[in-house]
């Protein structure tokens, strides 16, 4: 009753819109009523910002897609069967890679954002058929949102999907040996999780993951990611503001979002603590000032630096009465910023592969 009247604050067609790429209520029957309010207003309010530019999201005609490739048997739509929306894949391929059929093309796995509980891969699929057309296969992760799983089944969900890109690498036109990650938001935080995770065996056996996929990321490009994920507790005395984040993120998700951790708590759930304990690959860093996280990617930048890591960061500065705001390549991908932002994506990526 309380949900329901919720949902009576917003648009009907708005709502009716997003099923197409997230869940709005139909998960959180029998969760805690204080979390499933905070997750259904976060969902909801996010869908008033997501739903106006659904106007000009489009595919573009040199694109190829394939949707809805389960990557575990139980992936599909039909719930009340036991499948589950959050084990599918799409695959996006430029149609030139297609009419080539040569093992030239280098891969993207994209993890979308939603602060960890809003979302599905629809929800970035204008961003990913963009990044496609750059000369990109891109593979766009569903990962089960919270309340459905905590953080460590997200990251168990990317390893699944990763295993079974692995075994297919070869049914695709595209270069086994040149795969890089995605993610904006908490999916940037996913990415650079996974990234810790495929590098480091202290970090996978920290995050519950025996064995890592494997594959072999040659990179990776994270837009406005949250990074400072560790407890208060365990980052106390820094000087620093560790743990914000974490305590904005238990308002929403609860307590049990991070359950688990303790072994990955601070090591690899802080900027700096994944920078010194894990042999990162090249990565392309983008915020903008008017980032609500942008000292996020900032620190992360920071720490690279110090190590003498290989990375750049992209800063953006909107013009006067502008804006960019969070992950604008990802949801306004017509912005001459974004564009060439896709552009310096390629031009980085080509680079080191």
């Amino acid at each position: 009753m309380t949900i329901q009247r919720d949902l009576n604050r917003y648009d009907e067609q708005a709502l009716k819109d997003a099923e197409r790429w997230t869940e709005i209520d139909g998960d959180l029957d029998g969760v805690d009523p204080s979390v499933a309010a905070a997750i259904l207003t976060s969902r909801c309010e996010t869908i008033r910002y997501d739903h106006p530019r659904t106007e000009r999201w489009h595919d573009p005609e040199d694109v190829d897609v394939i949707a809805d490739i389960p990557y575990l048997p139980d992936g599909g739509y039909d719930a009340a069967a036991g499948q589950v929306r959050g084990h599918l894949l799409d695959i996006y391929l430029p149609h030139e890679a297609a009419v080539r059929m040569s093992d030239v093309t280098p891969v993207y796995v994209d993890v979308h954002g939603g602060g960890f509980c809003y979302g599905y891969k629809e929800l970035n699929r204008n961003f990913n058929t963009h990044l496609a057309q750059q000369g990109f296969a891109v593979v766009s992760l569903n990962y089960r949102p919270a309340p459905q799983t905590d953080l460590k089944g997200q990251l168990a969900d990317v390893q699944a999907a990763l295993r079974w890109l692995k075994a297919h690498l070869a049914d695709y036109p595209v270069d086994p040996n040149a795969v890089f990650v995605t993610g904006d938001s908490a999916g940037g935080a996913l990415a650079l999780l996974t990234l810790a995770i495929e590098n480091s065996e202290r970090a996978a056996e920290a995050f519950g993951i025996g064995r890592a996929s494997g594959i072999g990321f040659k990179g990776g490009a994270l837009v406005c990611g949250v990074y400072s994920l560790a407890s208060p507790e365990k980052t106390a005395g820094r000087g620093v503001a560790y743990g914000t984040e974490r305590k904005n993120l238990e308002s929403t998700l609860g307590a049990g979002f991070f359950a688990g951790l303790d072994a990955a708590d601070p090591d690899f759930l802080t900027a700096p603590d994944i920078v010194a304990n894990v042999g990162l690959p090249p990565l392309f860093l983008l915020t903008s000032a008017d980032d609500f996280i942008q000292a996020e990617t900032l620190a992360l930048a920071t720490a690279l630096a110090r190590k003498g890591a290989d990375f750049e960061l992209h800063d953006w500065k909107p013009a006067r009465h502008d804006s960019l705001g969070h992950v604008f390549p990802v949801c306004m991908t017509w912005r001459e910023e974004s564009l060439r932002t896709l552009a310096d994506i390629r031009r980085f990526s080509y680079d080191r592969c």
